[in-house]
């Protein structure tokens, strides 16, 4: 099961946000924009910036996150988010030797489709083994006629059979990454990933990044979600047609953290 955790964020998120949003409203100096700001007057800023929507102050809060459990199928989809930075678990490194996979809910749930899907998985691994294997040695060949020592040349070879080896492995393939955004970008993606249309393993990832980020700045956070959370669905004809359940699930789901 995938999981998200919040490794750093922004020293008092809101309060760096209103201090930004202060100075654009404000005669204020820098050295002065943190003077009588209390965690009211900073929500007070932050719900202002929401009501008029002005959105870039909130780029100064940034949030790192630490996402396991995820498939190479959901890194493809994450990583169109391109005002985010990422780190991930790299296949031309990191030999998969009995790879973690990724089980959609729906060939899970059919016993038949299960049992076909894991014999397409361990083929897989068999055959990613196989091919590693056979360019292994022959780089160990290539290394040692160019008069490296057995011990690199088998190391040197490993990396280089793995780096082509990896092109045979599924989607499903088990990845882990460390994912930097700022707010700004973070409310974007939640608006688009936490819809009920989105597909099922990145609606998953987004609505905890929600939860996380929504204990520690409630106020920023407080109208993230899918568009239906503050007016009509974006998503037009394809709407799910379900706005007050999505907005009973979000309510709850901050709340909870």
């Amino acid at each position: 099961m995938a999981k998200v955790f919040l490794l750093a964020h922004t020293p008092n998120p809101e309060h760096t946000v209103a201090a930004a949003a202060k100075l654009c409203y404000s005669s204020s100096k820098i050295s002065e924009l943190n003077h009588n700001l209390s965690d009211e007057s900073a929500a007070s800023f932050v719900e202002m910036l929401s009501e008029i929507g002005h959105e870039s102050p909130i780029e100064h809060a940034s949030f790192t996150f630490g996402i396991e459990g995820v498939s190479r199928s959901l890194l493809a989809q994450i990583t169109r988010h391109r005002m985010a930075s990422f780190s991930v678990k790299s296949q031309r490194y990191v030999r998969e030797g009995a790879f973690e996979y990724i089980t959609p809910p729906e060939i899970a749930s059919d016993p038949e489709a299960l049992a076909l899907y894991k014999e397409i998985m361990a083929d897989d691994q068999r055959k990613y083994d196989r091919l590693a294997e056979i360019l292994k040695e022959k780089h160990i060949k290539t290394f040692l006629a160019e008069g490296k020592d057995q011990k690199t040349a088998e190391k040197l070879a490993e990396k280089k059979a793995i780096e082509d080896a990896r092109f045979v492995l599924p989607n499903s393939c088990e990845t882990q990454m460390v994912m930097t955004m700022n707010a700004r970008s973070l409310m974007n993606f939640f608006k688009i990933r936490c819809c009920k249309r989105a597909q099922w393993e990145i609606q998953e990832i987004a609505n905890q990044m929600l939860a996380l980020v929504s204990e520690v700045a409630p106020n920023l956070f407080k109208n993230a979600g899918p568009s239906c959370l503050r007016g009509g669905c974006s998503e037009g004809k394809m709407s799910c047609g379900k706005p007050q359940e999505v907005r009973e699930f979000y309510k709850e789901l901050k709340k909870n953290g």
